[in-house]
């Protein structure tokens, strides 16, 4: 049965019948009751919350966007957290619940067409990235994560590559009409020229290792405390270059990336081999979220939290930046790689 089937189709968005109540008796079905206290936290592709249970302590619990993954996908980002969390790896798994609905998979659970997963509650700020031991951190536990990943494919969860992230994408917001007709010549020209050079940035790296990687690594998602980093928010984890989990850490002009990157790097082979020739993807890989960005936002328009949060996307002056910022990247993509 589809995850959303069961949901009200009187609901404007299948999000709307995710109710305060409807939490808590999510949890309390899953064998967690709380104590009536619940926050929701700043989350638009899931819904989050932090509850507390009656014993007092407070968890998170992430509510699936319906009909986005299959119980294979999330299966598998399960799977690879708990094996991240075994090898004493610091990532924020998925606790096991008390009575969960399916025998294979304890983490998940499922309460009036919504699947859940529960997650201890773990604090901190945001990493310090202009600190080079910061860096060389991050550096160590991304090396680790990605020997892990590499010991094993995802079999389910898709790929960050240039047909996913950059011709579908392109495509999709081509047959929806999402960009106004008078940005639309100059976009998808501009955007087919950038497409090209990814392929050429690919294509001069050749043939590099494909893993299983977080995915989105950005600050937001690394939470710093006097102990050291954790990470968190393995929902976008897909197969990819280990780079893609490196190159969200950078920024600034080419000297301060490469100051930056070496930093990361003194740590991350520790424990993983980096080879260079991704440094070819760097701006590749920057040009296609840049793109997939654009269609996400698109593709949840009708989720009444987006036009709230994003209410500048979808006029041409947003589309027209998006132009001005993909001749940028045309441009980084034609300069020699960072030299590490």
């Amino acid at each position: 049965m589809p995850p959303s089937e069961s949901l009200d189709d009187t609901c404007l968005h299948p999000y709307s019948a995710l109710t305060p109540d409807l939490v808590l008796d999510a949890l309390e079905h899953a064998g967690l009751r709380g104590d009536g206290r619940l926050m929701q936290l700043n989350s638009y592709e899931n819904r989050v919350f932090q509850v507390f249970l009656e014993d007092g302590r407070p968890v998170i619990a992430k509510f699936y966007r319906p009909d986005r993954w299959s119980d294979a996908q999330i299966d598998e980002e399960h799977a690879f957290a708990r094996q991240l969390a075994d090898a004493e790896i610091p990532v924020v798994a998925p606790m096991d619940l008390p009575s969960p609905e399916a025998s294979t998979n304890p983490c998940l659970g499922r309460h009036a067409g919504f699947r859940f997963a529960v997650y201890p509650r773990r604090g901190g700020r945001g990493p310090e990235l202009d600190d080079p031991a910061t860096l060389q951190w991050l550096g160590r536990f991304l090396g680790r994560i990605h020997a892990v990943g590499a010991q094993q494919p995802f079999r389910h969860r898709p790929a960050i590559d240039l047909g996913s992230f950059g011709y579908d994408t392109r495509d999709w917001l081509l047959q929806h009409d999402a960009v106004p007709p008078d940005v639309l010549p100059a976009w998808r020209d501009t955007l087919d020229r950038a497409l090209d050079a990814v392929a050429q940035s690919y294509a001069k790296a050749g043939d590099v290792r494909q893993l299983r990687l977080h995915g989105d690594c950005h600050v937001g998602n690394i939470l710093w405390t006097p102990e050291g980093p954790h990470f968190v928010d393995l929902d976008d984890a897909r197969t990819g270059p280990a780079i893609q989990d490196l190159w969200m850490l950078l920024s600034g002009d080419n000297s301060s990336m490469r100051e930056q990157l070496e930093s990361v790097l003194k740590g991350y082979e520790d424990f993983s081999h980096f080879d260079r020739r991704e440094l070819h993807l760097i701006e590749a890989l920057r040009t296609l979220r840049l793109v997939h960005h654009s269609a996400w936002l698109a593709r949840r328009w009708e989720d009444p939290a987006f036009p709230l949060a994003f209410p500048w996307f979808g006029s041409s002056s947003y589309w027209s930046e998006q132009v001005v910022r993909m001749r940028e990247q045309l441009q980084a993509m034609q300069e020699p790689p960072l030299q590490v």
